[in-house]
């Protein structure tokens, strides 16, 4: 992963469903101002991210907010339809925010493309968790493995952001 501590949010476009319309917008924007957790994952509907990963967050939202975050984030590299399908399959409404960046540029632009073409998925995202205040990243999380969830998980930030 490229990005670090300290670094700024890329002024990436990412998607995201506006009244069932898929809508660009530069993540900056979307992110903006404040305190915001941001988690990236391979894929909706894969195992680890539909077993542990986006329900932990949406499990965990309430107690993460009440720690002064204002804002849940979730980015797969999937498109913006997948991502709205599988928040309403997890019951994100308003929880977690699902955003798509089905081009890589936002994932390719802070370092977390992975090659999963052996599992016939594609480039995918690696497993990270960020928490970033003002657009910049106060802390950063990223798994050895896509298939495992625990630096990145929703417990994990919660101690992190207790601290």
């Amino acid at each position: 992963m490229k990005l670090k501590i300290k670094d700024q949010i890329p002024d990436i476009e990412i998607f995201h469903l506006i009244d069932g319309e898929p809508q660009t917008s530069k993540i900056r924007d979307i992110l903006g101002n404040g305190k915001v957790i941001l988690f990236g994952l391979p894929g909706a509907f894969t195992s680890t991210c539909s077993k542990l990963h986006l329900p932990g967050y949406v499990a965990n939202a309430d107690k993460i907010k009440a720690k002064g975050i204002d804002n849940i984030f979730c980015l797969s590299v999937n498109d913006p339809f997948v991502m709205n399908a599988w928040g309403e399959a997890n019951n994100a409404a308003g929880k977690i925010t699902m955003l798509s960046d089905p081009y890589l540029l936002f994932t390719k632009a802070i370092g977390a493309e992975v090659d999963r073409n052996s599992k016939g998925m594609g480039i995918r995202s690696n497993r990270y968790a960020m928490v970033v205040e003002n657009l910049e990243v106060i802390n950063i999380q990223v798994e050895k493995e896509t298939k495992q969830c625990d630096l990145s998980s929703a417990d994990s930030i919660l101690e992190i952001i207790l601290n």
